[in-house]
């Protein structure tokens, strides 16, 4: 299991695990993957720094599977309690994350390419909004993952559905579409 959350103020602009973290982060279960109508106003396009973004708008039982590669990052105690798109809190202690396009809400497992750990996150807020990263994770699922320390690390993203039980990859593996 990933070691205890550091105490040291090492982190970008002091956007560290906050004063209080709970005693055991390796106990906060992964999001599970529900049922859950779409937000109204979260997937719809939007612009940020003079991109334009296009949420993709699915829903399951429809939903076509998402699969990326690239940089993910995180967000800590800077964020927590602010308003996300979807209107909840930022909780950087749920299982949750940020992306530019995936349907909000959503589920996705994030695995950290380096060292094979994955986590499963609810999306409910948009970015990162940077031209190298692909997810911004909370606080807790990043320290789950091994990387708050480094600050971002390669990752895949994989669309996980309600009844789900394995990852995408695992069903594209036993013959189904991907």
């Amino acid at each position: 299991p990933p070691a205890k959350p550091p105490t040291s103020a090492k982190y970008y602009k002091d956007d560290g695990p906050g004063a209080n973290p709970p005693s055991d982060l390796a106990a906060i279960a992964d999001a599970v993957p529900r049922p859950e109508p779409l937000h109204r106003f979260a997937n719809r396009p939007y612009q940020v720094f003079g991109k334009d973004y296009v949420p993709l708008a699915y829903a399951a039982p429809n939903a076509v599977p998402f699969r990326q590669t690239g940089i993910g990052s995180w967000y800590g105690r800077r964020f927590h309690g602010a308003p996300t798109s979807s209107g909840e809190p930022y909780d950087m202690y749920a299982m949750t994350a940020a992306h530019p396009t995936l349907p909000i809400p959503s589920y996705v497992r994030v695995t950290n390419l380096a060292n094979g750990r994955s986590v499963v996150v609810r999306i409910n807020d948009r970015g990162p909004f940077h031209a190298d990263r692909i997810v911004d994770l909370s606080y807790t699922a990043a320290w789950k993952l091994g990387y708050v320390d480094a600050g971002s690390a390669r990752v895949e993203v994989e669309s996980v559905f309600a009844g789900e039980v394995r990852p995408v990859q695992e069903a594209k593996a036993a013959g189904g579409a991907l």
